[in-house]
């Protein structure tokens, strides 16, 4: 798929992926979930819930290293500035051909458009944190997200 199709997927993802409420518990919840489906994956990754201003979980599996905490601490960032999945902004700033690293209005070490982050929105479109995977490709820390986010949301309706 080319970029504007996946960006058409981004922003349903980012419609379809919202909270009616969200709590600590909530955020705990989600992380359990993101790290069952790394153990599952054999996932060499470090992750983060990020609401309500502080991170609400944070674990480092096997494999991962120091550095995935900085580009967590980056994709989130770019979330909580964007309102949009980084992975999303990753698209849009390639479809104009100008990647973040190259916007010389950001700073480099506190943003990048790599996937991986993804918005926590409540129903009425409200950002109140981020999920954030960094370790593997860019779109699988992306999916991972995504599954985790889904499954949560498939729980809460049962």
């Amino acid at each position: 798929m080319n970029d504007s199709q996946l960006l058409a997927d981004y922003i349903q993802q980012e419609e379809i992926c919202r909270f009616a409420k969200f709590s600590h518990d909530d955020g705990w919840a989600l992380g359990m979930i993101l790290r069952r489906l790394a153990i599952e994956n054999k996932a060499p990754v470090a992750m983060e819930v990020f609401a309500f201003g502080q991170q609400v979980f944070l674990a480092a599996l096997p494999g991962s290293c120091p550095e995935n905490l900085e580009w967590i601490w980056r994709k989130r960032n770019t979330v909580l500035r964007s309102w949009k999945a980084s992975l999303h902004v990753g698209a849009v700033n390639r479809l104009s051909g100008q990647r973040m690293e190259q916007q010389g209005f950001i700073q480099q070490s506190d943003y990048c458009d790599h996937g991986g982050s993804f918005p926590v929105r409540l129903v009425d479109g409200v950002v109140i944190g981020a999920v954030t995977v960094s370790g593997l490709p860019e779109q699988d820390d992306h999916a991972l997200v995504v599954r985790a986010i889904q499954a949560l949301l498939r729980d809460a309706a049962c």
